[in-house]
């Protein structure tokens, strides 16, 4: 379960509550250019309209440009497949907390591209300067174990 491409964002800008795998539809020449790591996630977001979970925002560079269709839109929303269950848990979860679900990672498990999403709460300024401070202690503190 190697990610193909990652969200960087993500973690800094938002506080995870909790995370679901979910499949995408994709065509071919997508699937091959999300495992040739040419795809975005970075202003990626998932909304759910009429029962159905949307992926949009994330780019999916073609991955030969010239056997790609004409027609293609890299930023076009792709539909995520999830159950009923749990596309109504996210649904009330949004509505009711003002939460957010943000798409964290597109990883290959047994031959699928699957999409790792997070239940998530945006981070005031604060959060993310506390974020900030944590990291370099920890890097300080990684550092001086390093040298010892």
């Amino acid at each position: 379960m190697a990610d193909l491409v990652k969200n960087r964002k993500a973690k800094f800008d938002f506080e995870w509550l909790d995370t679901l795998e979910a499949g995408i539809v994709l065509s071919g020449h997508e699937v091959k250019a999300i495992r040739a790591g040419k795809a975005k996630l970075e202003s990626a977001y998932v909304t759910i309209t009429h029962g159905e979970a949307w992926l949009l925002g994330a780019s999916v560079s073609p991955f030969q440009p010239a056997n790609t269709p004409s027609s293609y839109n890299p930023e076009q929303a792709r539909k995520l497949l999830l159950s009923k269950k749990q596309l109504a848990r996210l649904e009330t979860e949004i509505k009711s907390s003002r939460l957010t679900i943000v798409p964290i990672s597109w990883y290959d498990s047994k031959g699928k591209i699957k999409l790792k999403i997070a239940l998530a709460r945006g981070k005031k300024k604060a959060d993310k300067r506390e974020s900030i401070k944590q990291r370099d202690v920890k890097r300080d503190i990684d550092r001086t174990l390093k040298d010892q």
